[in-house]
């Protein structure tokens, strides 16, 4: 079960990379937090694409890497925890995108993210 999840997070994570350079690419800058928009160098999409570009090289590793699986889920579940902000910016200024268009949906985002924080770790764990 461990290897079809860790599988599965790696190719949700590619897909979602691929999302953040193409046709998703609009609704991941409804993430973007203004504050980090301002503090950062890159503006929103330049943001959009690099975590793009991160969640296609987490997911490559997740599907590769075998000696230090533990490390690769280690940094992609604090990655997780990275973009929660975007998350929270999301709901908190009750921006629509991805079909969250309610602040129940938004809500419910939330909640899952701890969700993939665990995922991670768990898929990656050797045992």
């Amino acid at each position: 079960m461990r290897v079809a999840a860790r599988w599965l997070l790696g190719v949700a994570m590619v897909v979602a990379g691929v999302s953040h350079l193409t046709f998703l690419r609009s609704d991941f800058r409804a993430q973007v937090p203004e504050t980090i928009a301002e503090l950062s160098p890159l503006d929103e999409d330049q943001i959009v694409l690099a975590s793009g570009v991160v969640e296609i090289a987490l997911g490559t590793a997740v599907l590769a890497a075998r000696r230090r699986r533990g490390l690769v889920g280690a940094v992609l579940a604090a990655f997780f925890v990275a973009v929660f902000p975007g998350n929270l910016a999301q709901f908190a200024n009750q921006r629509s995108a991805f079909g969250l268009d309610t602040d129940a949906k938004r809500f419910i985002r939330l909640l899952f993210q701890p969700v993939l924080v665990v995922w991670a770790l768990w898929a990656t764990r050797r045992g």
